[in-house]
């Protein structure tokens, strides 16, 4: 029997979907893939690629941070954060991550240890965003943005 994945953030319900063969996670301790009849698991979840596999193909997402836990056939995802590869704005992306080096930059001139992890932490989200936007590799029949 696959798995039915939801995945949640405080925002909106990002996607609820039946049908998946496997489930690769970011966990905070290393890449978790699920499968159908996995032991029952909760874990907390790192900055990373999360992935739908079925024999149909992939579906790609964004996810930063928050925790999974995986019980009966069910994975459910509570992420700090997560988009769908076809919801990147890779403009936008490649904006923040020029921002992100800029601030690094600046950050290093400065020695200043704060901003420099934040400015590290920026530079990790607007990358994995890139990353996954450029897999926007789509199950067969599945509609494209905008139609």
């Amino acid at each position: 029997m696959p798995l039915t994945v939801e995945i949640v953030t405080a925002e909106r319900v990002v996607r609820v979907e039946e049908g998946v063969d496997a489930l690769i996670v970011p966990a905070t301790e290393g890449q978790l893939t699920i499968l159908p009849s996995h032991a029952a698991l909760m874990t907390t979840l790192d900055y990373g690629e999360l992935i739908f596999r079925r024999s149909s193909g992939e579906e790609f997402f964004a996810v930063g941070g928050g925790f999974m836990e995986v019980k009966n056939d069910r994975v459910s995802v509570l992420a700090d954060a997560a988009e769908v590869s076809d919801e990147i704005d890779v403009d936008r992306a490649e904006q923040a991550r020029q921002r992100a080096e800029a601030r690094l930059r600046q950050a290093r001139d400065q020695q200043s240890e704060i901003d420099l992890a934040r400015a590290q932490a920026a530079l990790q989200r607007s990358l994995l965003r890139l990353r996954v936007a450029g897999r926007r590799r789509r199950l067969p029949g599945a509609p494209r943005p905008g139609g």
